[in-house]
């Protein structure tokens, strides 16, 4: 007698199994992609005219989200935080990316669109040529002049490198930090401007 498996038996064992190893495969692709982005990394995409011209409306970005888990926040850093507002009964969660001027327990003033912080002058490399050329003082930064105030405890001051046309802790003040998403260092799309930030 013979306990050979027959070829139709032998194929539909193999295709089973190829079956269930790409099932697998695909299951830990996922998972994996699943936990690199709740916990390492995240896209964002660029939705206005804020940070230019470091970066352009349709950018995308990637955001380090274990970043700020091994060391503290710099000023300068570009980061993505969440801003929550109430209307009513309504809360209302948008995604914004600033940059981190001042830091906790710093004072920030602002005169003739010049920052100041602990009386101090910050250099912004990062401002563009156009709005630095403006005559008008309300044309270059928006917000010429704010007396100084305090940033409170575990809170960040952030403001678009696009003063003139960005909406930021100068209007809605200090956000906490534990609102940060991440710190964004890299531009991916286009990538004709992918850069490291």
């Amino acid at each position: 007698m013979n306990s050979e498996p027959q070829p139709s038996e032998t194929t539909n064992g193999q295709g089973l199994q190829l079956i269930r190893e790409w099932v697998t495969v695909l299951v830990v692709a996922l998972v994996i992609a699943i936990t690199v982005r709740s916990l390492i990394l995240q896209q964002f995409y660029i939705s206005g005219p804020s940070m230019e011209t470091t970066m352009f409306q349709d950018n995308r970005v990637l955001v380090n989200k274990l970043s700020y888990r091994l060391h503290d926040i710099h000023r300068g850093d570009v980061v993505v935080f969440d801003r929550v507002t109430v209307d009513g009964e309504v809360v209302q969660h948008d995604d914004l990316i600033k940059r981190v001027i001042g830091l906790s327990g710093e004072t920030i003033s602002i005169k003739d669109c010049q920052v100041f912080i602990d009386g101090k002058l910050l250099p912004e490399p990062y401002l563009n040529d156009y709005d630095l050329a403006q005559s008008s003082l309300d044309d270059r930064c928006r917000v010429p002049l704010m007396e100084e105030i305090l940033i409170p405890e575990n809170h960040l001051f952030v403001m678009g490198d696009n003063r003139p046309q960005s909406f930021d802790s100068r209007m809605f003040g200090s956000i906490a930090q534990n609102l940060v998403v991440g710190r964004a260092f890299v531009t991916i799309w286009p990538l004709a401007a992918a850069r490291f930030l």
